[in-house]
């Protein structure tokens, strides 16, 4: 069932020269795009993702995601209309809200969410849409604003916004607003049902239907011919998202005993010494559930899990060897 839809994801674990290399490779082998995200407070994304647009010439170069706290509104559209100059038509803005206690730790608080990505993604597509914005909300404030082009063609640029959404009211608000949503990763299948039913829910108020929002998801994918080495590969990611981001563990039915017994070990930041304790608290059934991990059959058919309940094309973060796991979902 994997769908021919397949699409590579990146933080910060190799160097920008090596992601370049895997981006080339994944587009020789018929990779959709590549999506980088604003990693923690270890790699901006916008840098590689010029870097991916400049080496390749069809993949698409997605933000997956960048926060809407950091930058103004008007420089996040500056910003994907000069990428979109290195690569026109390939680059897709993907935002989010970000996440604490790292949002808290830099001063920013974030208030209202859900309204501040919403006039955030209004301002954003009608500035990359060329046109004059004047805009007074509660968190966006713009007095006759546009992208002020004084020497190139002044047009629309063909940049959609998609959402990463993890909650349910977010979901509902990407399903109203946005041209997709970036499914998060390290989640359950069963969790996927629920979104698409907030989905749904928030693309009728907008008269239209969750089928008409592309729907990738992160899959944290973790392939080797031994299964065992597979997993625990996986397993010390899946720790560090247990203590870090427990929202989003919740958000997936995790047991909130483990929870709390991983949190007692691990926090953030968090030292590589505490990832590998904690770990040894996760069992292989919760890596199984939040990944595809394990031979290249088995990390297909967790992918297709997804897929059968929702998504529509896996955006897989590579654990291990990236060459042989986009080997394994390009064959």
């Amino acid at each position: 069932m994997t769908t021919a839809r397949n699409a590579l994801y990146l933080q910060d674990a190799h160097t920008i020269t090596e992601a370049m290399g895997f981006t080339q490779y994944a587009e020789e082998r018929g990779f959709e795009a590549v999506w980088q995200a604003d990693s923690r407070l270890v790699r901006e994304a916008s840098v590689p993702m010029a870097a991916f647009a400049a080496t390749t010439s069809r993949i698409n170069v997605g933000a997956g995601v960048i926060d809407i706290w950091s930058r103004n509104p008007a420089r996040l559209a500056s910003m994907f209309s000069t990428l979109d100059d290195l690569a026109p038509g390939r680059i897709i803005c993907g935002l989010g809200a970000w996440w604490d206690p790292l949002a808290a730790k830099v001063g920013i608080s974030r208030a209202r969410p859900l309204g501040a990505m919403r006039e955030v993604t209004t301002v954003v597509r009608a500035l990359l849409a060329n046109e004059n914005v004047t805009f007074h909300g509660e968190h966006v404030h713009l007095d006759d604003v546009e992208l002020d082009y004084v020497y190139q063609e002044r047009r629309p640029k063909d940049v959609p916004i998609y959402i990463g959404a993890t909650g349910m009211k977010m979901m509902e608000v990407s399903g109203e607003i946005a041209d997709g949503v970036v499914l998060n990763y390290l989640v359950s299948p069963d969790y996927n049902s629920r979104a698409m039913d907030a989905l749904e829910r928030g693309a009728a108020k907008a008269g239209r239907s969750v089928d008409d929002l592309d729907r990738p998801q992160l899959v944290v994918c973790s392939v080797h011919e031994d299964r065992d080495t597979a997993l625990d590969m996986a397993r010390n990611m899946v720790t560090q998202y247990l203590g870090q981001q427990p929202h989003i563990m919740k958000a997936s039915g995790v047991p909130d005993s483990l929870l709390e017994e991983v949190g007692k070990v691990l926090t953030w930041p968090a030292t590589a010494e505490q990832v590998e304790a904690a770990s040894r608290l996760v069992p292989d059934d919760i890596v199984q559930m939040l990944t595809a991990s394990g031979t290249p059959a088995e990390a297909r058919e967790a992918v297709d899990g997804y897929l059968a309940n929702g998504a529509t094309c896996p955006i897989l973060y590579p654990l291990g060897d990236v060459h042989a796991m986009i080997d394994a979902f390009a064959a």
